[in-house]
């Protein structure tokens, strides 16, 4: 398999799951956005979306969308719990949960790192990333991850998410639950192994 990222960016997600399930894979960085992998290929070639993250399977065929490659790694190691068996209430609330972040979390960053948007959005997506991530430490309670006590592929997504309130000025401090959260998730092996593939700690 090969996954094909930027640093930092929301691949790192599926990046952590790849380790997470114990996976053979290669990562290939891809540069400027989204025109160029490191190795000069042209990504526009792996994906005509032209973003991260993608996964080439063994057979040739690319997986797109953090929330299908999510998923699709959880199940490649099922004795892990990475992702709950199908069928099960359980595998809805992931879905339910990577849907929500993807949707009103990530989402809410877009204006950050869009050229050309205004103060006012960028204090309007602040809030409303304020209220979500109030919601999702209310709905955690005294939980460790997202479906419990057992860390899932939707816990490498808010991991990702929440990395990224520093860049847009937002101290994680304010809700000292998710604070506690992302420093249990940062400390395990297969997040830091993905970290320092990415370059993002030594």
């Amino acid at each position: 398999m090969k996954l094909y990222f930027s640093p930092g960016a929301c691949s790192l997600a599926s990046h952590i799951a790849l380790h997470e399930a114990g996976m053979n894979f290669e990562a290939i960085k891809v540069e400027g956005r989204g025109q160029k992998t490191a190795g000069g290929e042209d990504y526009l070639q792996i994906t005509a979306k032209g973003y991260v993250p993608a996964l080439k399977l063994d057979d040739g065929s690319v997986l797109t969308e953090g929330t299908a490659i999510l998923p699709y790694i959880g199940d490649l190691n099922p004795a892990l719990g990475l992702a709950p068996a199908p069928g099960t209430m359980a595998r809805y609330r992931m879905h339910e949960w990577l849907g929500y972040i993807n949707s009103e979390v990530h989402k809410n960053f877009s204006p950050f790192f869009t050229p050309g948007t205004t103060d006012e959005q960028k204090a309007a997506a602040k809030a409303n990333l304020s209220r979500r991530l109030g919601f999702i430490e209310a709905e955690m309670g005294t939980n460790s991850y997202l479906l419990g006590e057992s860390f899932s592929v939707a816990d490498a997504y808010l991991f990702t998410v929440l990395g990224w309130l520093g860049y847009v000025g937002m101290d994680l401090g304010q809700w000292p639950q998710l604070k506690a959260y992302h420093g249990r998730i940062a400390a395990r092996p297969a997040v830091q192994a993905a970290m320092k593939a990415e370059g993002l700690i030594k």
